[in-house]
C-alpha cells in the first residue's frame, strides 16, 4: 500500500500554476467570452474543482457578503457546502455576465440556473486552450494546476492552513499541507522573506 504524501512536483515538472503563469492566463482568458472568461476566473481565484464550479447557480454568489458557496464533491458524504471569498473584480465579472442582481431581483425562477451550463469535457477543453493561448505547457496547464496554483499562492500569502482547507474542500490537513511544499520561485521568495533583515 502506498502511504506517501501526494506531491506538487511529478517526473514531467511541477503540477500547479506560478504567479506569472497565473497572470497570463488571466489576460489570456479577459479575451474570450464572458461565460469562459468567468469559469476561468472563479477557478484561478477560489480554488475549486472543475465539477464544482460548473454545480454553481445563480443563488450560490453572494454579490454583497463577496463570496461563492460550493458544494463539495468530494467527500463520501454528500450536501457539504463551503464558502469562498472572492476579489472584486470577479464579483464584477460575474455580476456583468450572469446578471446575478437582475436575475434574484426580477427572475426568482432563475436563481437556480446553472452559471456554466456546460460538459465537464468542453470546461476542461475551454481552460486548456486558454492555457494554450497563454503559453503555459506541461502538468500544471490544466484546471487541477489552477486548483494547486491557488494553494501555493494562499500559502505564499500567510493564509494558515485550516483556512485554506476549508476554502479547497479538503477533508484532511494532510492534503493541504501539500502547498507548503512550494519550489522553484516561490520558495525563493519564502526564503527572501526569512533573510529579509540580512544584509
Amino acid at each position: 500500500m502506498n502511504t506517501s504524501k501526494p506531491s506538487l512536483i511529478g517526473a514531467h515538472g511541477r503540477k500547479y500554476i506560478n504567479q506569472a503563469e497565473r497572470m497570463a492566463f488571466l489576460d489570456a482568458a479577459s479575451e474570450v467570452d464572458g461565460n469562459i472568461r468567468t469559469l476561468a476566473e472563479t477557478l484561478t481565484y477560489t480554488g475549486c474543482r472543475i465539477s464544482e464550479a460548473l454545480s454553481v447557480t445563480v443563488s450560490n454568489v453572494d454579490i454583497t457578503g463577496r463570496e461563492i458557496r460550493f458544494m463539495t464533491l468530494k467527500r463520501r458524504k454528500s450536501g457539504i457546502w463551503r464558502s469562498v471569498p472572492m476579489p472584486g473584480i470577479l464579483v464584477e465579472h460575474l455580476d456583468l455576465a450572469h446578471g446575478i442582481r437582475r436575475k434574484i431581483r426580477t427572475q426568482p425562477a432563475a436563481v437556480d440556473d446553472l452559471l456554466w451550463p456546460i460538459s465537464r469535457v468542453t470546461a476542461w477543453r475551454a481552460i486548456a486552450g486558454l492555457m494554450a493561448g497563454a503559453g503555459i505547457s506541461g502538468p500544471q496547464a490544466s484546471p487541477k494546476g489552477l486548483r494547486h496554483g491557488f494553494g501555493v499562492a494562499a500559502v505564499q500569502a500567510g493564509i494558515p492552513l485550516n483556512i485554506i482547507q476549508r476554502w479547497l474542500g479538503h477533508a484532511s490537513m494532510e492534503t493541504t499541507s501539500i502547498y507548503t511544499d512550494v519550489l522553484g520561485e516561490e520558495e525563493r521568495a519564502l526564503a527572501d522573506r526569512l533573510f529579509s533583515d540580512v544584509v
